[in-house]
């Protein structure tokens, strides 16, 4: 009898009679022609897989860092049973449906679970649920476990610099996913025209068409060898489109994704169930043209809200089994503050890196990776952009329409689409928001928690070093002199500063004042709330940092700028901005606050010359 035979004899799978012929667990197994036969009166071998209770299941106390395989997870580590999205969406059986959620928030590890759940095995899956939540919703949701062929891809690394290594990584990934399918290969339901591409996908040959055409054939093959048509999984599919624009490719990856999603999803028959996964909906490039039949589910949007990142309870019991409870304010201050639908939700990688380093406040999300969207925004941000940039890192809010169908390059046209990157990428979140007429949403928005602070910050650093706008080694100037209230040093580093950032601003007053407040917002780290322009005694002073804490002195600084001035004027205009800041008294707001250190500095440039001035 044939592999095919066998396997609905015994009641396994094909895979599963597969894998026994090879390791000789089959007495009188031969393989003839490149197909396996197997006796008539051949017996079931004994059932070697793990059964209910035999598996460890590890929860002492280790967090699951960087781990997006499900069992692994569940297994090993301290798990937060995120099942019940199971549950819901078997509750609405959408054809295809879409997440957009910020890096690092559970996707990938959401995806993998979808994966075990459904995906058809040799191995008794059902024990990865037996005790979660799901199981717990009884047989009409458990009955789908392990009853469908699975095609899963993840895009998370497709990160190259052309066209021509993202294809053939994609040509990479589809060559496992069809070689994790190998019972394919000696299926009687299949042609041998099939077969021969299904080699070609095996070998890496294949064409750039044959290529572009694989989840559809894929799909097709496995529902042709099961009976049931399989689900397609896509964790961050949008991966390679935003490496695209990034690295000038863009078009090139559009037109490609173009054909080889809408050939898996758009009037599809093998297809039972989609699931997508990516940081922005990609729809003005129509990546799924006509795809009448997905279900798209954003930040905004109250269903699945609770699945991707951890909710306010998961965090307290995380806290409390980790005997942390009495750092709930901290946890929230840093972690807290993004609201995905109307739940209020915490960053599950930094929450579980707190927890992992026994409570230490860090910008985990900022190692996580690059934050290539910041990256973007702050290379095109305008005057106004700035302004309101400078606001949000005052812990102001200010009001931007977001359209949640913006896509990357529609920066260039419209910098204002900035916020609505930042909102979809976890950046920014919403106070007040009301849905217009277009489907946009006029909203309140406002940096969500001091680890985003912490990362604006550190990207701004990194940008203006890479310019050259700044030294790193004036930044570490500036952060150590604040730090040891070394004031000579202070100053010091803000002339090297300033002498640095004029060749970046083209030495415009404007420019160069903008300048210097967002970088300073950006070195003043949690130690100051900055305030410029502001009305203090009988005047507005141009900056003040105010410190957080005692220990800091306060800071207040006058800017003078002049065309063509010789070091002896330049002195003295610098010494007029300082004799400014006390005659208008712009100190009286920190005296008012028994701020009792404050450092008052006059700084006057022209062209690329700078003169500091200070007193204490």
């Amino acid at each position: 009898m044939t592999i095919n035979q066998a396997a609905e004899l015994w009641g396994i799978t094909d895979r599963a009679v597969r894998k026994m012929c090879l390791e000789g667990k089959i007495p009188g197994a031969k393989k003839i022609n490149n197909s396996w036969s197997i006796p008539d009166d051949a017996m079931r071998p004994n059932d070697q897989r793990v059964k209910n209770g035999e598996y460890i299941k590890d929860t002492n106390r280790i967090m699951p860092i960087g781990i997006s395989d499900y069992v692994r997870a569940q297994a090993e580590y301290y798990y937060i049973d995120k099942t019940l999205l199971i549950k819901d969406f078997l509750d609405r059986k959408s054809l295809v449906t879409l997440f957009t959620r910020p890096r690092r928030f559970g996707k990938t590890l959401n995806m993998d679970m979808l994966r075990v759940f459904f995906e058809k095995s040799d191995a008794d899956t059902g024990i990865y649920f037996q005790d979660k939540e799901i199981a717990k919703c009884g047989s009409k949701y458990m009955s789908y476990q392990g009853k469908y062929p699975v095609i899963f891809l993840s895009f998370k690394d497709v990160k190259f610099d052309s066209i021509k290594e993202t294809l053939d990584k994609i040509a990479e990934l589809m060559q496992v996913e069809f070689g994790r399918h190998n019972e394919l290969f000696e299926s009687d339901s299949l042609e041998e025209y099939e077969k021969d591409y299904y080699q070609r996908i095996v070998q890496k040959v294949a064409s750039k068409v044959e290529l572009s055409s694989a989840l559809e054939n894929l799909s097709r093959m496995l529902d042709k060898h099961y009976g049931i048509a399989p689900i397609i999984i896509i964790d961050e599919y949008d991966t390679p489109i935003q490496e695209g624009h990034s690295k000038d490719f863009y078009d090139e990856i559009i037109d490609f994704m173009r054909t080889f999603f809408s050939g898996a999803f758009k009037d599809n028959k093998h297809l039972s169930y989609g699931f997508l996964t990516g940081i922005l909906r990609v729809a003005q490039e129509s990546i799924f043209s006509g795809l009448n039949n997905i279900t798209v589910n954003t930040i905004m949007d109250d269903e699945y809200s609770e699945y991707f990142g951890f909710t306010s309870d998961e965090v307290k019991r995380i806290l409390r089994d980790f005997k942390l409870l009495d750092r709930v304010k901290e946890v929230e201050e840093w972690y807290d503050g993004y609201v995905f639908g109307s739940t209020e939700i915490y960053n599950p990688w930094s929450v579980i890196n707190y927890v992992s380093k026994k409570g230490i406040p860090q910008a985990y999300w900022a190692s996580a990776g690059k934050n290539e969207i910041l990256e973007e925004v702050l290379s095109v941000a305008t005057d106004d952009i700035n302004d309101r940039l400078n606001s949000l890192l005052k812990e102001e809010k200010v009001v931007a329409k977001i359209d949640q169908n913006v896509v990357y390059r529609s920066l260039i046209d419209e910098p204002a689409n900035i916020y609505s990157l930042l909102m979809m990428a976890g950046y920014l979140k919403t106070t007040k928001r009301a849905l217009q007429l277009d489907g946009t949403y006029l909203c309140e928005i406002e940096i969500p928690n001091k680890e985003i602070a912490a990362v604006y910050k550190i990207e701004i650093i990194s940008r203006m070093v890479q310019t050259g706008a700044i030294r790193q080694s004036t930044a570490d100037k500036i952060a150590e002199s604040l730090y040891s209230n070394n004031h000579d040093l202070l100053q010091n580093a803000l002339m090297e500063y300033m002498h640095n950032s004029m060749s970046f601003y083209d030495a415009g007053a404007e420019g160069f004042y903008h300048g210097l407040t967002l970088g300073l917002v950006a070195l003043m780290d949690n130690q100051y709330r900055i305030k410029s322009n502001r009305e203090s005694g009988v005047g507005r002073f141009d900056l003040g940092l105010f410190p957080r804490q005692s220990g800091h002195p306060g800071i207040i600084m006058e800017f003078k700028w002049e065309k063509n001035l010789v070091k002896a004027d330049l002195v003295k205009l610098a010494e007029e901005a300082l004799e400014q800041i006390n005659d208008r008294d712009y100190a009286c707001e920190m005296k008012d606050l028994k701020i009792d250190k404050i450092v008052k500095i006059g700084i006057a440039f022209s062209g690329k010359n700078v003169e500091v001035v200070s007193v204490s």
